[in-house]
């Protein structure tokens, strides 16, 4: 199935084009990938591992006690905490007391660290990896990161700006609808290959960027949301 086809059955579904074009989600400049401090990395990083499984607008709500309790997300001065620090953190009201959740900051503070090393800035690494190849960034983050597989992974590149795929339900389904045989829950390697082919596939086709790939396959199909509701969720797909 070409994209083309896909693309004309979420205009009807949205009342035309410019309604369409009107539900996607703007794209940062890739340029603001290398001005991503590493604090900021790392923030968003445990911002996402904590929602993982939770309620967001609980963890939105307290966010200034994360920033506080975490001395500001600083991967350096992280790094210098003796064991007492985190240890402590197990019983700080100013954050939700997960002690998996947390032990992942400690860790993910070392994979910032060492990716910044390496490429200068994690921005800047996440600059340098091209879409055509969210599926190694996504198996990195899973190697060399903490908690940060699945949907907690893509998520994160969608809310640092990385200009990329969310497979929610209704995006499966729209590429198993248009023949891809893939899992309905993929996550093989070979399934995430077939996937990230066809992405490109429709990129090369469009023109179009990764994020309003995705954005238009979850709205041509499954559950028909008002815009009202395709705005609430953000940075995901439906």
């Amino acid at each position: 199935m070409s994209f083309a086809t896909i693309r004309e059955r979420a205009e009807r579904r949205k009342g035309g084009a410019e309604a369409l074009a009107a539900l996607l989600p703007p794209v940062a400049p890739r340029e603001t990938l290398e001005a991503l401090g590493d604090d900021r990395a790392l923030a968003e990083m445990a911002r996402r591992v904590f929602c993982a499984g939770f309620a967001w607008n609980v963890i939105d709500a307290k966010w200034d006690g994360f920033e506080a309790a975490f001395l500001g997300f600083d991967p350096a001065a992280l790094a210098f905490q003796p064991d007492d620090f985190w240890g402590a953190l197990a019983s700080d009201a100013r954050i939700v007391r997960n002690g998996a959740k947390i032990q992942s900051v400690r860790d993910n503070a070392g994979f910032v660290r060492g990716i910044a090393r390496e490429h200068g800035s994690f921005g800047a690494f996440l600059f340098s990896w091209p879409s055509s190849n969210e599926i190694g960034l996504l198996d990195l983050l899973v190697k060399r990161g903490s908690r940060l597989g699945g949907n907690t992974g893509q998520m994160l590149l969608r809310s640092l700006g990385s200009d990329g795929f969310v497979l929610s339900r209704d995006v499966v389904l729209c590429l198993r609808d248009a023949g891809l045989e893939i899992a309905p829950e993929p996550k093989s390697k070979g399934d995430m290959a077939k996937i990230q082919a066809r992405f490109n596939a429709y990129a090369a086709e469009t023109g179009l960027p990764y994020v309003h790939l995705s954005r238009i396959m979850a709205m041509s199909i499954g559950e028909n949301y008002e815009a009202d509701r395709i705005a609430a969720m953000g940075l995901g797909e439906t």
